[in-house]
């Protein structure tokens, strides 16, 4: 089903979910499987990476509340976000910027953008600040795991 949309589309949803983001879509997706360059690809995964982080940053507050409805949500909240937030309340207020850039700039599963909202809500960091922090994040990740796709394809497609 999805084969049937045009491929910027496919890149731009792909880029869209958590664990996989733009980081992974552009070498695998973009370059490899559809063979584009990866300047190309970078704008719309970025875009997509993107999308869905200041619905985030907005209303993580909202889905906490609803979660905190139900029992076995509100008891692990209440014991689990309380500590997180005394335990670095002091380190994320020093390095509150470069934080957060580094916890969505590691190229790895499960960081990235996503993480990176739920950060900024648990510390109730600024909105534009996180959406900045955020977003430059996820271009350095991607950057790295495009660049090192790149170069591993030169060395290993062209030095056979």
């Amino acid at each position: 089903m999805i084969d049937q949309l045009p491929e910027w589309l496919q890149i731009f949803l792909f880029s869209m979910i958590p664990g996989v983001e733009s980081k992974f879509v552009i070498p695998i997706a973009a370059i490899y499987e559809f063979g584009w360059e990866w300047w190309q690809a970078f704008p719309i995964a970025i875009a997509g990476n993107m999308f869905l982080v200041p619905f985030g940053l907005l209303f993580f507050h909202k889905i906490e509340q609803y979660l905190k409805r139900f029992k076995l949500c509100k008891k692990a909240m209440d014991k689990v976000f309380p500590k997180i937030r005394i335990r670095a309340n002091k380190k994320i207020q020093r390095y509150e910027s470069i934080a957060l850039i580094f916890f969505v700039a590691v190229p790895l599963p499960l960081t990235g953008a996503g993480l990176g909202t739920f950060i900024a809500h648990i510390f109730d960091l600024k909105f534009s600040r996180s959406f900045i922090m955020i977003l430059i994040g996820v271009i350095i990740s991607s950057s790295i795991t495009t660049f090192v796709f790149l170069t591993g394809r030169y060395l290993f497609l062209f030095y056979r």
